[in-house]
């Protein structure tokens, strides 16, 4: 897993994002920039989830997208 990895291909993983969490507008993905903790809040306020709940989701996204072997193309 590496976060480091997302945000240095936010640009092609934005879409990935939008399909996940379809509420956050492009807008909102612009000004996350591929920053953990910005991703965090935004999903826990516009779902109204728990902290808790939106690092499951985010680790599981960063799961799939994060590692090395992890294609952009999924």
């Amino acid at each position: 897993m590496n976060w480091d990895r997302i945000e240095g291909n936010w640009k092609q993983l934005k879409g990935k994002a939008k399909q996940q969490w379809g509420r956050l507008t492009d807008d909102q993905l612009d000004v996350i920039a591929g920053k953990r903790d910005q991703l965090l809040g935004k999903i826990q306020e516009q779902y109204g989830i728990t902290r808790e709940e939106a690092e499951k989701q985010i680790t599981a996204f960063e799961n799939r997208f994060g590692s090395k072997d992890s294609s952009l193309h999924h």
